[in-house]
């Protein structure tokens, strides 16, 4: 099974993500958006498969920081735009699964023990 993981490596989520991932013995690869890069054809993928909406993080602080102009024109382009500059703002941790697509803990874990 191919697994991959994508977030923050500081994220409290991501690491009981991949905790999770060991203790249950999935071989995995973690893929830090900010540190390794996010190109926006992978954002307007995942956008596209889990829809910006689900994908875009409206609680975090990087949201939060952004001007009221800019939030209340967000839509898809300006969205995949805004993550791809600002991966923080990609809610996480985000999976794939043998091409399988997934967003948050509950659903890796749901997708996994299937």
């Amino acid at each position: 099974m191919s697994t991959t993981l994508y977030g923050l490596k500081n994220c409290d989520t991501c690491r009981k993500a991949r905790k999770w991932l060991d203790a249950e013995g999935i071989d995995h690869q973690f893929h830090d958006v900010r540190a390794d890069g996010l190109d926006r054809a992978t954002v307007a993928a995942w956008a596209g498969a889990l829809g910006w909406g689900a994908l875009l993080n409206r609680r975090g602080t990087t949201w939060r920081g952004l001007s009221e102009d800019v939030k209340a024109g967000v839509d898809e382009a300006i969205a995949i735009d805004l993550m791809t500059e600002h991966p923080a703002l990609i809610k996480r941790p985000v999976f794939d699964i043998n091409g399988t697509l997934g967003l948050g803990f509950p659903a890796l874990q749901k997708t996994v023990q299937g």
